[in-house]
């Protein structure tokens, strides 16, 4: 367990780029007694590059805005019905406490917590090692993408809950041709898919991989 605290902001549906940017500014002026946070938000719908990606998988043009972002990865879709949670993590703090925490750990346990959620509706997911993120039957189901900045990181992952898929197919996801997504409401009913129940899941068990004790819920 560690005692490093961990704040949990509830910031409901906000544009990407605003929040991006409050992540940068975060991360740049926190210090080493600065709380690690998690962000659980939404976005309106918006496709987001990462710093290594190619122009060519977005395969159509859209009205829907591309952002070129500083995250990990190559191009995904945000919209509302879709559970991000940003990780705002101290890695060298955990390292300098005991805790040995290096980027792959904390993709792991990005993974984890979603592999985790879903299990407790019964469906069975996993990740797989050459390509970030979670699967269902090969579907993929939860997009991953981090910054680490001065040993800290910003970005996280993006959850396909209840939303609306279309927008996937004008892009290669995550730069896979072909890649089909999939959402949690795939699996269950429309009541058991909602964003405000899988949240707490996820950081439940995201804190309990990571040994976080101390919690704190900030809905803002």
């Amino acid at each position: 367990m560690t005692n490093i605290p961990l704040h949990i902001h509830n910031l409901g549906v906000q544009d990407y780029q605003a929040i991006w940017h409050k992540m940068q500014d975060f991360t740049d002026n926190r210090t080493a007694n600065t709380p690690d946070e998690i962000w659980l938000v939404q976005h309106p719908s918006v496709f987001t590059q990462g710093s290594a990606g190619k122009p060519e998988h977005l395969l159509n043009p859209t009205n829907i805005p591309v952002v070129q972002s500083d995250r990990g990865g190559q191009i995904t879709y945000h919209g509302i019905g879709q559970q991000i949670m940003y990780v705002l993590i101290d890695i060298k703090r955990h390292k300098a406490n005991g805790n040995e925490l290096s980027v792959r750990d904390l993709v792991s346990a990005l993974e984890q917590s979603v592999v985790k959620t879903l299990a407790d509706y019964g469906i069975q997911s996993y990740p797989k090692p050459d390509a970030p993120g979670v699967y269902v039957n090969e579907q993929k189901i939860c997009s991953l993408g981090l910054r680490i900045r001065k040993g800290c990181s910003f970005h996280g992952l993006a959850l396909n809950i209840n939303m609306d898929l279309t927008p996937f197919r004008n892009i290669n996801p995550c730069g896979y041709a072909g890649l089909e997504m999939c959402q949690l409401a795939d699996f269950v009913s429309a009541e058991q898919a909602k964003c405000e129940l899988v949240a707490p899941k996820l950081v439940h068990y995201f804190s309990q991989i990571l040994g976080y004790n101390t919690q704190q819920i900030i809905n803002n």
